[in-house]
């Protein structure tokens, strides 16, 4: 995708027409907010909201080496999943960084789709193929799919009248294909980047109105609302997930961001043998969640520092956390100040405010 053109997902009509505030965001022009963030994050953990992450980037693995395409690109061990199953994982490079981090779906023995970052869909088709030097093909449809989170506790009770297949029984990380909103075989796996539990799904382009609107009218009882990317980041920040870009990039090792449980050493990867040092050695830094005990917000790219003033760290994500009312962030810092209780301070304006490291999830399921 040419970096200097922004794309439109399929309902962009939709949502300029619902008053969305729209925004550029990973090449793709997307709602950031309708109602409010605010609004819209207590709607998502106490009720029922729909993201058009449409955005995303669906690739489609296929053939009798399938399989070992994906474990040698993943650093997760999908040779666990059978048809029905997802994980998270992370694709790593050969410099010791995550060139993405992603969902696998197992829709078959020899078929793996990936879910990968929109404002990765192109390095991530690049490198993947740079890598196929196994007996199976690549199918690359993002153009052609739209993606709903349908996010929240009431998501179940807010969708069942749109399918007869019993939504309740998917667990997490679980998918089914099934009839819904009147169309066969949709995609709907109990997954999403919000910790408020719901699910998500798959439609080709030429449905997805259709399904948008049948949602809404199915979810009108429980108070349904859309859901922009304002939100989205809120949400995800209070569960501790990393965010592509911000929290890990090209640079940051799997172990250094708390990956290391989705790093198997079992089996070989790209650039195993690096980051399996890293397990063994330690690294220098670690990602961390940090809560502001001083009065003031922590944003992304403030600087980290020691209690004498010097740099250690920056914060690569920061927010006022709307369920917790107190500034949240998460950031690098060295390894010796990475145990939950050591106090760093973040510069907020030529201001040191104290902040306490935290394990995360800083809002428990």
């Amino acid at each position: 995708m040419d970096t200097n053109t922004v794309a439109a997902i399929p309902l962009e009509h939709i949502h300029i027409g619902l008053g969305a505030k729209m925004a550029p965001f990973a090449g793709f022009n997307m709602p950031v907010r309708y109602s409010g963030d605010i609004d819209e994050h207590h709607t998502v953990r106490n009720g029922v909201g729909v993201f058009d992450v449409s955005h995303m980037g669906e690739f489609w693995v296929k053939g009798p080496e399938a399989l070992q395409l994906v474990q040698w690109i993943t650093s997760n061990d999908a040779s666990v999943l059978t048809p029905g199953k997802i994980q998270y994982s992370c694709m790593p490079n050969a410099t010791g960084g995550i060139v993405d981090d992603l969902l696998v779906y197992c829709m078959a023995e020899d078929e793996y789709l990936l879910v990968v970052n929109a404002g990765n869909i192109a390095k991530d088709w690049a490198w993947i193929n740079s890598q196929n030097n196994f007996n199976c093909t690549l199918e690359d449809r993002s153009p052609d799919t739209c993606l709903f989170a349908v996010q929240g506790p009431k998501a179940v009770q807010a969708l069942q009248s749109l399918t007869d297949f019993d939504l309740a029984s998917l667990s997490y990380y679980t998918f089914a294909y099934c009839t819904f909103a009147g169309f066969e075989n949709v995609l709907i796996s109990a997954t999403g980047y919000t910790g408020a539990g719901g699910f998500e799904i798959y439609i080709p382009n030429n449905q997805a109105e259709t399904v948008w609107h049948a949602i809404f009218k199915a979810g009108e009882k429980d108070s349904i609302k859309p859901i922009g990317l304002g939100a989205r980041d809120t949400l995800r920040l209070e569960m501790g997930f990393c965010l592509y870009g911000n929290d890990i990039d090209d640079t940051t090792s799997p172990i250094e961001a708390g990956l290391g449980w989705i790093t198997k050493f079992t089996k070989n990867f790209v650039n195993r043998e690096a980051i399996e040092k890293n397990k063994t050695e330690g690294t220098t830094r670690k990602l961390v969640g940090f809560v502001l005990t001083d009065k003031g917000i922590a944003r992304g790219h403030y600087d980290i520092c020691d209690a004498e003033g010097t740099v250690i760290g920056q914060v690569t994500s920061g927010t006022q956390s709307p369920t917790l009312t107190q500034s949240i962030g998460m950031g690098y810092v060295p390894a010796a100040l990475s145990k939950a209780g050591s106090e760093i301070y973040i510069n907020v304006r030529g201001k040191l405010l104290k902040a306490v490291v935290t394990k995360i999830p800083f809002v428990k399921k």
